[in-house]
């Protein structure tokens, strides 16, 4: 192999790169470098040095892949089914859907593969990303050959500026072309803890299903017996069939989007679930909160998971408002002593910062809020340690109480 580019950094990112921080921005690499994107570079920082993935567009420069070994077909390899390895008690629970790569939680930043059935979707987020995704696919195979299909998701035109989260904003479809293997039927269904959900790989967002909530869905089941459920930014109701399994009396969903109330009405008849205590409304959420807690109309537990509100640190103080704002008018539909569960999916917000967040909208709606439950992604979600704007979603659960 021919000499690698060297590059070096200034002195005080090393610190944060020896703990395994994943990129490098723009602003700290030397101004003159003129590489091709997708070129393997050596960063040297102080005693520290590393392998990184050049992008010649975008905010970050460099995505670290490795730190003791040029990286090279058999790495990757090795990641692929390490990622793999780590995800066998999904599998063992009889999930068939579920992250199987997570970008820079499983070292391989800038690329994603989710596994609906015997089908991935491959989706890379970089140009330089972009290089690996043919050795990726190939590794794939070689991991599971009982794959039927292997497809690849356009990339976003804003790729080089991706959060973590960002697969998870609407409006985020983009074209799929198969890269191996056979195209996937219209509707793929897949099993998520018992539950069956039909997936289109070809034009949902998604697929229908919010991957990243799994474990979330579960924690609903296990408050919903008896109880009076709202369930906003529903989607296709994945929430409200883990209430209705659960045992929720009531099951109110509620999104904006067009179809999405026939999805989840198929859902819960593929399910074999009571279709008569399931109500889907079509409208936007901030509205109907407003309107539900004008005219007094309580739930048991409401269940807020809105999109992304931040895609910047630009937006964050935007979306922590937003944030404020949603949680009051939940808040203001839940019974006295009943329950708020709410998410945050946009990693320019903290776990602290949310929470100061549901605070302040508890305060605005003159309630207060004990949290009896918090979570964060699944394990096929995984985040290093020294990355902390890899950890996305927030969860917690919490009773609204009274203020006295």
């Amino acid at each position: 192999m021919a000499k690698l580019p060297e590059m070096y950094l200034p002195g005080e990112l090393r610190e944060r790169l020896a703990q395994g921080h994943p990129w490098v921005y723009r602003n700290h690499v030397p101004p003159d470098v003129r590489l091709a994107a997708g070129t393997w570079v050596r960063l040297r920082c102080g005693g520290w040095s590393g392998y990184g993935l050049w992008d010649a567009e975008g905010p970050i420069a460099v995505r670290v892949y490795a730190e003791r070994r040029v990286p090279d077909m058999s790495l990757l390899r090795v990641r692929v089914r390490a990622a793999w390895d780590l995800r066998a008690q999904l599998r063992e629970a009889g999930c068939t859907a579920y992250r199987w790569l997570f970008g820079e939680g499983d070292g391989l930043p800038g690329i994603t593969a989710d596994r609906y059935g015997d089908y991935v979707v491959l989706q890379t987020y970089s140009q330089g990303a972009a290089s690996l995704a043919s050795i990726i696919a190939q590794a794939l195979r070689e991991t599971d050959p009982s794959l039927q299909g292997i497809l690849m998701r356009d990339r976003p035109d804003d790729d080089a500026n991706h959060d973590p989260a960002a697969d998870r904003m609407p409006g985020m479809d983009r074209r799929l072309s198969v890269v191996w293997g056979q195209a996937p039927p219209r509707e793929v269904v897949v099993v998520e803890h018992g539950l069956r959900f039909q997936a289109d790989l070809r034009a949902g967002q998604k697929t229908g299903l919010f991957l990243d909530q799994r474990e979330n869905r579960r924690m609903i089941e296990r408050l919903s017996d008896g109880q009076r459920v709202l369930n906003c930014f529903a989607y296709t109701g994945a929430f409200s069939l883990y209430a209705l399994r659960g045992g929720a009396h009531e099951a109110v969903s509620v999104d904006i989007g067009k179809g999405l109330a026939a999805a989840a009405v198929a859902n819960i008849a593929l399910n074999k679930l009571d279709g008569t205590r399931h109500t889907f409304v079509t409208e936007d959420c901030f509205t109907l909160l407003a309107r539900y807690a004008k005219e007094g109309r309580l739930f048991d537990l409401v269940i807020l998971d809105p999109p992304s509100f931040a895609k910047s640190r630009q937006n964050r103080y935007a979306a922590l408002r937003a944030y404020a704002k949603l949680n009051a008018l939940g808040i203001r539909c839940v019974a006295p002593g009943g329950l708020l569960a709410t998410a945050s999916c946009t990693s320019q917000v903290g776990p602290e910062a949310f929470r100061e967040a549901v605070a302040a909208g508890a305060a605005q709606a003159e309630r207060r809020v004990q949290i009896i439950h918090e979570a964060g992604q699944p394990l096929d979600h995984p985040v290093p340690a020294g990355f902390p704007e890899g950890r996305y979603l927030k969860f917690l659960v919490g009773r609204v109480l009274d203020v006295v």
